[in-house]
């Protein structure tokens, strides 16, 4: 997510919000530290958008901010509908909360349509890893120590760089690269007994090794 895409969505959790959000729950919604809030909600303190609170305390929006309305042609609109549906198959929580928070947002602005469906139906959401956490992983370029089951029911600790999760109607795959096999690899969050986010990380190798891993993908389907 780029900055300024995070810094829209800071505005509309705040504009949603009830009452004041501290940085940490504003973070928990974007999957980030709440550090990052910090700079981003000062950033849009000073380009002056209404936003009153301090760290510590929580943070809440005056009265009377609001965004432009958006417009979208028909087609347009029943993409997103049956796009956000589709969400609901991943089988990852974090995504499916989003994409609930999105079409509330759209809704607010715009008419979606009301023409189109998708069934929910899809994988199920992992017993022990989060997957939001290995978005999270995956941004900041944080290295994971998993216990795995292959196939076979033997279990590994592996240290992996997680670059890429895949979404199938079968089964969801995490693609890293596995400092025990020295190779890109696919780990099923469902075979995954446990797991850390290690302090270590692979900075600046990521966007390399799921350029590589995306010129396999395709004959891995």
């Amino acid at each position: 997510m780029s900055r300024s895409t995070r810094m829209f969505e800071i505005i509309q959790i705040l504009r949603n919000a009830k009452g004041a959000l501290t940085a940490d729950q504003i973070g928990f919604e974007l999957e980030v530290n709440k550090r990052t809030v910090y700079r981003d909600i000062a950033a849009l303190q000073a380009m002056r958008v209404p936003i009153e609170g301090a760290a510590g305390v929580g943070y809440v929006m005056r009265d009377g901010y609001d965004l432009p309305p958006i417009n979208f042609s028909v087609e347009e609109a029943e993409a997103i509908t049956v796009g956000l549906a589709l969400i609901a198959r991943t089988g990852d929580q974090g995504l499916i909360r989003a994409a609930r928070s999105a079409v509330q947002k759209l809704t607010d602005q715009t008419r979606l349509s009301e023409t189109v469906f998708a069934s929910t139906w899809g994988v199920d959401a992992p017993d022990v890893i989060d997957l939001t956490e290995v978005r999270l992983a995956i941004r900041e370029e944080r290295k994971l120590l998993i216990t795995y089951q292959n196939q076979k029911g033997q279990q590994t600790q592996r240290t992996i760089w997680p670059i890429a999760i895949a979404y199938h109607s079968e089964a969801i795959v995490i693609a890293a690269w596995c400092e025990l096999r020295q190779s890109l690899r696919h780990f099923r969050p469902d075979r995954v007994s446990a797991y850390v986010a290690l302090e270590t990380r692979f900075v600046g190798k990521g966007d390399a090794l799921r350029q590589d891993w995306i010129k396999g993908y395709a004959s891995w389907l």
